[in-house]
């Protein structure tokens, strides 16, 4: 399976990110690309420790469940729940500055730091688990803007 942690799916995830314009329409989702790019750097910044979020009730009963079945090998699914915390609501924006914000923070994987995520379903997530998940969470977001 795919990490973030791993040179190689890093770069390949920078060079698609790169080749996004405000062009691009989604194949499924009601997101436009700035909402996707502003969504995306806004995970990231929880990801890598930035900004953190309170754990929900259904994430204590459901997420250390629902880890490891987002964490089989495969592609995530379409249209998959999200936080209201990453849900954009203003459609117009600066597209540039969101992908360079979400290749800066993609490149920060490099020196990622051990287990510093305690995420807002999932719980305690390790570094390894950390780069799993978010090689798919940019992968699934990627593929929905076909890149």
């Amino acid at each position: 399976m795919k990490t973030i942690l791993n040179k190689e799916n890093r770069a390949e995830i920078l060079n698609r990110i790169s080749s996004l314009n405000e062009n691009n329409e989604p194949l499924w989702g009601k997101m436009n690309v700035y909402q996707m790019l502003k969504h995306c750097v806004l995970a990231e910044e929880m990801y890598l420790g930035k900004t953190r979020y309170k754990r929900t009730f259904l994430g204590l009963l459901l997420g250390k469940m629902m880890l490891k079945k987002m964490l089989k090998d495969g592609p995530m699914e379409k249209n998959a729940p999200t936080s209201a915390h990453f849900v954009i609501r203003e459609t117009e924006g600066v597209a540039d500055t969101e992908k360079q914000n979400w290749i800066s923070l993609i490149k920060e994987y490099e020196f990622l730091p051990d287990d510093n995520l305690n995420h807002w379903f999932f719980g305690k997530m390790t570094k390894e688990q950390i780069g799993y998940f978010v090689y798919k969470h940019a992968d699934h977001h990627l593929r929905q803007f076909n890149n």
